[in-house]
């Protein structure tokens, strides 16, 4: 394989198209967030990225807080004699009349990318339920056992409003990843025609014809993938570069406004991106500046900041007005900030 036009290639991804590539090189999942009105682009998107980038089958499910378990497993099933029409409406949850005892659900499969909407609204169970998912590549209905496909991806599409999600599936979640509706959505202005009012914001543009998609010759295929990830599993890390990445663990934990989210796991992950990252720039060791690129992308949606009654200092007598005013502002974005600028670069 001709790995300098691959890289020719993924030099030319949109951070969209960057992030969903390396959840799949990595086999993990992600998060997506926008503002509440672009959420529609977004997801529109990111349909056209899974056909027309990877050649992939993708499906929509849009949760609320009277999702069930089956209306969850209904969600995630397309019918395999034919991808996924892109010109459907997303399955609604609430108004969904399928029922598993129907004779199509002998031939259906789960989809290759699953776009989870509002995730975040949906019971406990129903979470949990993503998260063995995720976990075992696999789910149960009433009649039937069906296996994730390879690759399997699921993207949870956030607005930056929405609350956190439960903890034990937050922290399987692999990267984080914040899309500003002012950077646009690529695929989607290019497949179809649009209409700008001069004083609307990209948010706002209206669609006068049906997205397309194409599962033909996709700029990345299956084979590229299996490649970047056999790269990644052979990329170096010195003993330098693994102390920096140690320490800003450490240095994270140790934070003042940090209460919680420096897991095990999030390290394992930590460890996973800066290795999938070295093939994605042509190289077969990890940098430092990778590891200062992946530090926000693990953390950003795991770290819980600390209330200041509960700040670690309290224990010690420190003034509570003082800690509040410390503690004022603060999120984890400014947390790896702090840690990126107190952490000592390795030369």
């Amino acid at each position: 394989m001709d790995h300098e036009s691959l890289v020719q290639k993924v030099q030319g991804l949109t951070d969209l198209e960057l992030g969903t590539l390396l959840c799949l090189v990595a086999g993990q999942h992600c998060i997506i967030q926008t503002e509440e009105d672009a959420l529609n682009s977004l997801e529109e998107e990111l349909q056209l990225i899974a056909a027309n980038v990877f050649g992939l089958t993708s499906a929509v499910l849009r949760c609320s807080i009277s999702t069930t378990l089956e209306d969850f497993s209904e969600g995630i099933l397309i019918e395999k004699r034919s991808p996924v029409n892109p010109a459907s409406p997303s399955l609604d949850r609430k108004f969904s009349n399928t029922t598993l005892s129907d004779k199509s659900s002998d031939n259906r499969k789960i989809a290759s990318i699953i776009l989870v909407r509002d995730l975040s609204l949906a019971s406990h169970q129903v979470q949990i339920q993503a998260l063995e998912l995720q976990r075992t590549n696999r789910i149960f209905t009433h009649t039937a056992f069906f296996s994730a496909p390879k690759p399997f991806l699921m993207i949870a599409l956030n607005s930056t409003s929405s609350t956190p999600l439960v903890n034990h599936l937050n922290d399987h979640i692999f990267i984080s990843h914040y899309h500003d509706s002012q950077d646009g959505f690529a695929n989607l202005e290019d497949s179809s025609e649009w209409i700008e009012d001069d004083r609307a914001s990209l948010s706002s543009v209206v669609h006068r014809s049906a997205v397309k998609q194409s599962f033909k010759d996709p700029l990345i295929s299956q084979n590229d993938i299996h490649f970047l990830s056999d790269l990644s599993r052979t990329a170096s890390v010195s003993i330098e570069v693994k102390r920096y990445l140690q320490n800003m663990v450490t240095f994270l934990r140790m934070h003042r406004a940090v209460a919680g989210g420096i897991s095990p796991r999030a390290t394992k992950h930590f460890d996973l991106l800066v290795r999938c990252l070295a093939p994605l720039h042509d190289l077969d060791y990890v940098t430092p500046s990778l590891v200062a690129l992946a530090t926000p992308k693990i953390y950003r949606h795991r770290i819980v900041i600390t209330t200041p009654e509960n700040e670690r200092s309290m224990q010690y007598g420190s003034d509570l007005m003082a800690v509040e005013a410390l503690l004022e502002g603060m999120t984890p974005e400014r947390v790896v900030e702090d840690v990126l600028a107190a952490v000592e670069t390795p030369l």
